[in-house]
This record gives structure tokens, C-alpha cells and sequence, in this order.
């Protein structure tokens, strides 16, 4: 597969998460669903799905290092990219959280 249809993919997946997070936050219902996951398991998913992928990117450039066969330099680059998208979209989010924590945090009581 070309670059550019691995980061189409991982942007699909990424905007899949979005209406999913979306479409189960409910401000109408304070009572969580039973079994719908908290915000902190999302989160946690998310981070583990980031680290995933950047486990996936060190282990094909260490095989393609070592020579091992089937492993392309273009599955490669493509595997980090996906990491370090991946990884630049969590630090965003990140970033995120933690400015809107400090603007409800400074909101008068």
C-alpha cells in the first residue's frame, strides 16, 4: 500500500474514534450506560492503540535491519509515519485536556 493510503486509513480510524466518543457522550444523561467505557478507559485505549503502534514501527525496522525477508523499506516508513502521526494526535489531545483543565480550574466559583 502507498503512504498515502495508510494515512487515509489511519485518519479514517482516528475520525471513527471521534463519532465514537461523540456519539456516546450524552450531556442529557447524567447516569453512565451499563457497560459503556468511562472517558479514562477511552483515553487508556487510545494511549495502548498509540503504543501498539509504535511497537509495530520498532519491530518491522529492526527486522528490516537485520535483514529478515518480507520486510520493505516502504512498510517501514510507512510504520513510522503511522507512529509519529499517531503520536503527534495524542500529544495534541493531550494538550487539549490539560488547557481545558486549567481554563475550568481558573473559572470563578
Amino acid at each position: 500500500m502507498s503512504q498515502g493510503v495508510q494515512f487515509n486509513r489511519l485518519m479514517l480510524e482516528m475520525r471513527a474514534m471521534q463519532t465514537d466518543a461523540m456519539a456516546r457522550a450524552k450531556p442529557e444523561e447524567p447516569a453512565p450506560e451499563a457497560g459503556a467505557p468511562s472517558f479514562s478507559d477511552m483515553l487508556g485505549q487510545a494511549v495502548n492503540k498509540v503504543h501498539e503502534t509504535q511497537q509495530v514501527s520498532t519491530q518491522l525496522a529492526s527486522a528490516f535491519e537485520m535483514g529478515q525477508g518480507g520486510v520493505d523499506l516502504t512498510e517501514v516508513m510507512i510504520a513510522s509515519q503511522k507512529a509519529s502521526v499517531s503520536f503527534q494526535a495524542m500529544t495534541q489531545v493531550r494538550n487539549k485536556l490539560v488547557q481545558a483543565y486549567q481554563d475550568i480550574m481558573q473559572m470563578p466559583v
